[in-house]
């Protein structure tokens, strides 16, 4: 009986550290996420940002490029505002337009889709946390105890039919034997 009431606070002792150590499994699981979370959110402002460099490059480079364009037409003697002078010149405006836009959409693809992690990995840790609050170590060890009281309570009483628990007629034959002698 003594082992089945060890065994039954051990049990529950084992139900509630495994209650805790689930418990801090998906807290660290939400505070992983949560750095996550935030890496990715960092990763999609430098790609932003990384985006925005590239294409103040590429309209300083259009711009020296068309520079470049009127100084040649020029030097040739060409009029800059007719003809195909002046579509060379919005030919150059137009493309550089063109891949300026491209390189803006491009950043902001990819921002998108690390701001599309940075909200999954939230979603993540704010579920873990949920998990985390709903496990209940003292429920776990209660539960795993009351389980347990039962066929405690069970094996009590089948030891009680049998009799385990009577208490033994007092033996007064010790006492039969020195009643006839004690008148002599």
């Amino acid at each position: 009986m003594g082992l089945q009431i060890f065994g039954a606070l051990s049990s529950a002792n084992a139900a509630k550290a495994n209650a805790q150590s689930q418990q801090e499994q998906l807290n660290f699981t939400a505070n992983l996420a949560d750095v996550n979370a935030r890496t990715s959110e960092s990763q999609a402002q430098q790609t932003l940002l990384a985006g925005q460099r590239e294409e103040q490059k590429l309209r300083i480079s259009t711009s020296a490029l068309k520079g470049s364009q009127r100084v040649a037409l020029a030097a040739n003697g060409v009029d800059l505002g007719v003809g195909s002078a002046a579509q060379i010149l919005t030919s150059t405006d137009v493309l550089g337009e063109i891949d300026a836009n491209t390189i803006q959409a491009n950043a902001i693809k990819s921002a998108w889709g690390y701001r599309a992690q940075a909200s999954n990995q939230t979603s993540q840790a704010m579920s873990s946390r949920a998990a985390a609050s709903a496990i209940s170590p003292s429920s776990a060890f209660s539960s795993s105890l009351l389980g347990s009281a039962g066929q405690v309570a069970s094996s009590w009483y089948t030891m009680g039919k049998q009799g385990a628990w009577d208490k033994p007629a007092p033996d007064y034959s010790a006492f039969a034997d020195h009643k006839g002698q004690g008148g002599r």
